[in-house]
């Protein structure tokens, strides 16, 4: 018996909403590799594992400042740059045109998927509508999807409620723009933080295992059965739990 199934009172979702950094695109590898390769046509000798690192690591505290109001609504890819900035000066990168530092900004645009992705997500799309619901924005999303052969049905961005998850106004925005209720809508993630907080709201969830999304530099969020309505080792085993 499915965990989906295991809970009666709980019909099957009619949509899936992903949340997208490292959950359905290697955005550490990614960067790591698109660095490699840039870092010699640049002639650049730095640890790009670190710099992925340092990068993801200013996230967090820059969307912070959007919701304590230190910044007005900023899109992430302008909250990447600013991070971007203060890391070229950090590992010591001079003598990059605005045209480098831009084309650099946007690797976010380009991460590579999972392996399991493309075809995880294409047998859940003959089921359900799915759709990215990240703190990227819509531009961002959109780029990546087509970069990365992601069949999304639609695109969701926390950019759409000009919030950051884990506020509440993003998964409600996704429920209601899809026309459905949150029950009927599905969080799935790799972060226990983004599915409690969709859990709240009384949106289904999905945790997905992703023990490469840090590479040995931090340890991935794990979850058992019954921390969420699903536990899925990726995305092809989703669509095998929810019957697609």
């Amino acid at each position: 018996m499915t965990a989906i199934k295991s809970r009666a009172a709980t019909a099957a979702p009619k949509a899936i909403v992903f949340d997208t950094f490292g959950t359905v695109v290697d955005w550490r590898g990614s960067i790591i590799a698109e660095g490699a390769q840039w870092g010699r046509e640049k002639g650049l000798n730095i640890d790009w594992g670190k710099f992925a690192d340092r990068w993801r690591a200013g996230y967090g505290p820059s969307m912070d400042k959007v919701r304590k109001g230190q910044l007005p609504w900023t899109k992430l890819d302008d909250l990447h740059r600013m991070v971007l900035d203060e890391l070229l000066v950090e590992f010591k990168i001079t003598g990059l045109s605005e045209e480098d530092k831009q084309h650099w900004n946007k690797v976010w645009h380009r991460l590579k998927p999972w392996p399991d992705s493309v075809a995880g997500l294409t047998r859940l799309k003959k089921k359900f509508t799915i759709s990215p619901l990240s703190n990227g924005n819509v531009g961002l999303l959109t780029d990546m999807g087509k970069f990365a052969g992601l069949p999304w049905d639609v695109i969701l961005s926390a950019e759409l409620a000009r919030h950051y998850k884990p506020d509440k106004e993003v998964y409600l925005m996704a429920a209601e723009i899809l026309g459905n209720t949150p029950g009927e809508t599905m969080m799935a993630a790799a972060h226990v933080g983004d599915l409690r907080a969709a859990k709240a709201l009384g949106l289904q969830t999905a945790f997905i295992y992703r023990p490469n999304e840090y590479g040995v530099v931090e340890r991935a969020d794990r979850a058992k059965q019954g921390d969420f309505d699903i536990v899925a080792n990726d995305i092809g085993d989703l669509a095998g739990k929810l019957g697609a």
